[in-house]
């Protein structure tokens, strides 16, 4: 073995460790690959730095860029919405039908975005319905996975896959090209996810709440003249169109009507105090033209509560956290009123949460004003103030700086319809041949930022630079593979085992070995150093490498077994909800399953 050889192995091997040590985190290892290539002379510096520019890691980066826009501008949750009505459905038929909603949007958007809304759609069923969410969340997780498995462009696996084959003299994996074998995988797994659910744990849906800052916060908000709400009954205007707004109560004239029937009519200068989530409450009151702060009533300071989007450049930047009040904090015993009119290094207090599940608690809340309230240890104040102001927050005692908020503005409809249009002109163009998926990319980011659906500064702020840094990363560990003939040699020993073996064994023991490694690593790192290796297997032996390159693409998706080789799985794992046997024995079983069916399968194109 050359010395060459023995230094790939031994940045490989010293990858690998970190990996599954996480004692740095991924963009930090994938910069330390590219230095390590470059003092051991493994690669050109030109060559070192080429995975920035190469073709894979930017349609990634277009693509989650075009995700962004997708999910600013509403569109995820807009085709999402009505999955919510499936809620009178039972448990058995709720799982395959979020499933497969989850799976075909994750086909051409990306897999982690979708899983997050979902996760917020379950939440609140769960919490308004009373089944456990921990029954659909893996469940979601997979179908996910396995829908963007479904086409090229639908996760970035399947992007390395093909530009590293490609860059090997492979020919280019059409846009549908292995579609089929994708369906046939996904109705694989909603079945077994469908039976399987039985077996997973019950949560408590108020942890899964508090995890994902979906707490109820109680908000009081002004009617103003200018509001589509005057002269209409609650009915018509809040309580049908906003069902996850509660009307605590109503104040008029400085009278209190508690727990307001829904054939009252709405009047300028009412006062409604509601409760909601922060997403929920915001949008409210930016559709609906309300004034959320009932004692700062100037114009200049509703136009910056209310309509972020129309303040100039020289305009405050504002912040919205949560803020936990611990015992012996100088804030406990004083009410809001009383908060709001001292100096809180800036912050403004918008709402409260009382340290009780607030519906238990609702008919003692809703027998004085808001204002009143007194502020006691375990309850959260949503505050708001400059970008900036967070050190000076800081100095505050007893208290704990929790959940960042975003309030966002409500988009116009026509943004909506410009960001769907843009992702099917994507999916068109790519799909078609007329453009490659990197080019409608582009196409699609040009269009999004001409029209103001996008900017560049939200993209900055959202993008996940972790993965852009671990594909620049990782690609030219793959060149380094390539230029050493550490490929060849790998595939040379795994000639000489194998040598003997049926075809389908020596794909089926591909599949797995891919697999395997996808659930300890990176799904994206496995691509880049197995996409190699099972060309040159699979031209060792004389046989089409197409089969070779499909086993590698599923296998490096189909992770299921633990919680840290696919980002979705991660999120779910994260919600506490989940304990690692449950990946390993009901995502171990998924993967023996897809593993034989996709040995099977790709087998027929030997």
């Amino acid at each position: 073995m050359e010395m060459e050889i023995i230094l790939v192995f031994c940045v490989l091997g010293m990858t690998i460790l970190l990996f599954l040590t996480e004692w740095f985190p991924i963009d930090k290892i994938a910069f330390l690959i590219i230095v390590s290539l470059v003092l051991l002379g493994l690669t050109k510096p030109e060559e070192a730095i080429s995975g920035f520019a190469d073709p894979a890691t930017i349609t990634v980066l277009s693509l989650m860029m075009i995700a962004i826009s997708l999910e600013d501008n509403g569109v995820i949750e807009w085709l999402t919405s009505g999955i919510k009505k499936v809620s009178i459905l039972p448990l058995i038929l709720i799982t395959p039908v979020f499933m497969f909603v989850s799976a075909s949007i994750s086909a051409f958007i990306s897999t982690t975005a979708v899983v997050i809304i979902f996760i917020k759609i379950v939440s609140q069923l769960s919490a308004k319905y009373n089944f456990s969410a921990s029954k659909l969340l893996m469940p979601i997780s997979f179908a996910g996975i396995l829908g963007g498995s479904c086409t090229l462009m639908g996760t970035s696996t399947n992007l390395i896959v093909n530009s590293v084959a490609r860059n090997l003299g492979a020919e280019r994996l059409g846009f549908f090209e292995f579609t089929v074998f994708g369906l046939v995988f996904l109705i694989i797994g909603i079945v077994f996810m469908t039976i399987a659910s039985k077996w997973l744990p019950k949560d408590k849906n108020k942890d899964l709440a508090e995890n994902y800052g979906l707490q109820e916060f109680i908000f009081t908000v002004t009617i103003t003249e200018e509001s589509k709400l005057v002269d209409q009954l609650l009915s018509e205007s809040i309580l049908e169109e906003n069902p996850d707004i509660s009307i605590i109560k109503l104040i008029r004239d400085r009278k209190v009507v508690n727990a307001p029937g829904k054939y009252i009519n709405v009047k300028v200068g009412d006062e409604l105090v509601l409760m909601g989530t922060v997403d929920d409450l915001a949008q409210f009151v930016q559709k609906e033209n309300l004034l959320l702060h009932d004692e700062r009533n100037t114009k200049d300071k509703i136009q910056q509560a209310n309509n972020i989007e129309e303040k100039d450049e020289e305009s405050p930047v504002m912040k919205y956290i949560e803020l936990l009040i611990l015992p012996g904090s100088n804030l406990i015993g004083s009410t809001l009123r009383k908060i709001r009119r001292s100096s809180l290094y800036g912050a403004y207090p918008l709402a409260i949460q009382k340290r009780k599940n607030i519906r238990n608690t609702k008919e003692r809340l809703i027998r004085k004003n808001i204002n009143d309230i007194r502020v006691k240890p375990g309850d959260r104040l949503l505050l708001e103030l400059q970008d900036g102001s967070m050190r000076d927050l800081e100095r505050l005692e007893n208290v704990a700086i929790l959940n960042e908020h975003e309030l966002k503005s409500s988009v116009p409809l026509y943004k909506k319809y410009i960001t769907l249009f843009t992702l099917l002109a994507v999916i068109g163009l790519a799909s078609s041949g007329v453009l490659t998926i990197l080019a409608s990319a582009l196409t699609g980011i040009g269009i999004l930022l001409l029209t103001n659906c996008i900017s560049l500064e939200k993209i900055y702020q959202k993008v996940n630079w972790q993965i852009v840094f671990l594909l620049a990363g990782m690609i030219p560990l793959g060149i380094a593979m390539n230029n050493t003939g550490t490929d060849t040699w790998i595939s040379e020993q795994l000639l000489d085992l194998l040598q003997g073996q049926a075809p389908i064994i020596v794909l089926g023991l591909i599949f797995l070995f891919t697999m395997l490694m996808s659930g300890t690593i990176s799904n994206n790192a496995t691509a880049i150093i197995m996409t190699p290796i099972a060309m040159s297997v699979g031209v060792g032996f004389g046989l089409e490498v197409k089969p070779f390159i499909l086993a590698v693409m599923f296998a490096a998706n189909f992770s299921f077994f633990t919680p840290v080789g696919y980002q979705t799985n991660a999120l779910i794992y994260g919600t506490g909800i989940y304990k690692f046997k449950h990946f390993l024995i009901i995502g171990g079983i998924l993967s023996i399953i897809l593993w034989i069916v996709g040995t099977l399968l790709l087998s027929t194109l030997l």
